[in-house]
């Protein structure tokens, strides 16, 4: 934790105000099942949402179950999402989690942290996604790009590493938000904490937020 975080007291009020002015956000990949979020949820990992929520139809209409991922050809499935970066190692992982799930799972996605953090391809980020939108099950913050963005410019964590950030979060939120909160952190930087020039006179915590290294603002 850095020297520069809000009072408590303060940081709660930030995530309040913030809450509440998104309180319709949600999760921002397209999904029908719980093995369509979890191949979609590895594939997005340093790739924009929309770039994945393109390819997907396609891919999902190929692959439908855990076992279509574990037998799939490696060259094929990374065909399908060639646009992501790293599509091979993210084809390859996949696979060998799809097989790994057949084998230790019988073909269920697992339902808990520590198992999920077994499979290839999947960080504590993917895992609380998955136990979140799929299962409902809240056990602790996804930390994103987003997420690391604005708790360190905000002053919601003095750390940038993603485990410090979400211990803080969970020690800031009330766990009823916990399930929601990554993804108005996320909206909130798309609307107006921008990340090259965020809107700093439209912002709902303007006289709150420490705006660690904004360089400009307006």
């Amino acid at each position: 934790m850095g020297q520069t975080i809000l009072d408590g007291a303060t940081a709660k009020k930030a995530l309040g105000r913030l809450m509440e002015s998104y309180k319709h956000a949600h999760y921002y990949l397209n999904f029908g099942t719980d093995v369509e979020l979890m191949v979609a949820a590895i594939i997005s990992a340093q790739t924009r949402d929309e770039v994945v929520n393109l390819l997907t139809p396609e891919l999902f209409k190929r692959y439908r179950a855990v076992n279509d991922y574990a037998q799939a050809d490696e060259k094929e499935l990374a065909g399908y999402i060639s646009k992501v970066s790293f599509c091979d190692a993210k084809a390859k992982n996949i696979i060998k989690t799809c097989r790994i799930i057949m084998d230790k799972h019988a073909g269920r996605i697992p339902r808990s942290m520590g198992e999920l953090l077994e499979l290839p391809g999947i960080g504590r980020k993917t895992a609380n996604t998955i136990l979140i939108n799929a299962y409902g099950i809240v056990e602790g913050i996804p930390v994103d790009t987003w997420v690391i963005k604005l708790s360190w410019r905000i002053g919601l964590s003095g750390s940038k590493r993603p485990e410090d950030i979400e211990q803080d979060l969970m020690g800031l939120a009330d766990r009823k938000y916990w399930k929601t909160l990554a993804y108005v952190l996320k909206s909130h930087g798309k609307a107006i904490c921008q990340s090259q020039a965020p809107l700093c006179s439209k912002c709902m915590v303007k006289d709150i937020c420490l705006r660690n290294g904004v360089k400009q603002s307006r």
